[in-house]
């Protein structure tokens, strides 16, 4: 049986959790199942719905009396809030906060053109920290190559800063986790969602 993306009551992502906590939520009226549509059911209605479910990907929980589907996604009932209030240390929360552009020419790029250069560079001790981290193109990083930008006479157009957070891409998927078609729509996919070590 797989686990379970739970939503909070505004059908924003906020944890993964296991089939049984996800039962139990449902069993105790605290969460809904949500189906490809979004449509909320209770439990006894989603138990019901299960005895005409033939093949559920996330397996089934079987007592003497009945099978109960276990969904892919949940809300909750009465929990609006969000999860931390601190924008992730991501590679997609980094390209979305400057916008795909080079923060030493200003450009804007693609991904594949991109890649996130440290302003102090690793080699002298800089960190892997919103203030330490901007995009860069390929022609730019290679010219600041291992310096700092007033080594290597280069003019920021952007400076190095944490976001203010926005809902809707809080959520980090444990790395090896499979990102189920069912959550694409509330999630991104591993890589671009998972913290960036220091």
């Amino acid at each position: 049986m797989g686990n379970v993306l739970v939503l909070n009551r505004n059908f924003y992502a906020i944890h993964v959790a296991s089939w049984q906590k996800a039962i139990s939520l449902m069993y105790r009226d605290e969460a809904y199942a949500l189906d490809d549509d979004c449509r909320r059911y209770s439990f006894d209605e989603w138990k019901d719905l299960s005895q005409m479910i033939e093949d559920n990907p996330n397996g089934y929980v079987r007592s003497v009396n009945f099978k109960i589907a276990v969904p892919e996604v949940i809300v909750l009932a009465h929990f609006d809030r969000l999860p931390d209030s601190e924008v992730k240390f991501t590679r997609k929360n980094i390209y979305h906060h400057y916008n795909n552009r080079c923060c030493y020419c200003g450009k804007r790029y693609g991904t594949k053109e991109l890649n996130l250069d440290h302003i102090l560079p690793k080699s002298r001790g800089g960190k892997s920290t919103w203030e330490n981290i901007v995009l860069s193109c390929i022609p730019c990083n290679g010219n600041k190559d291992n310096r700092t930008p007033s080594e290597a006479g280069m003019k920021m157009h952007y400076q190095s800063s944490a976001p203010t957070w926005k809902p809707g891409y809080a959520i980090c998927v444990k790395t090896g986790m499979r990102v189920k078609k069912s959550w694409q729509k509330f999630v991104d996919s591993c890589y671009w969602n998972s913290e960036i070590e220091s």
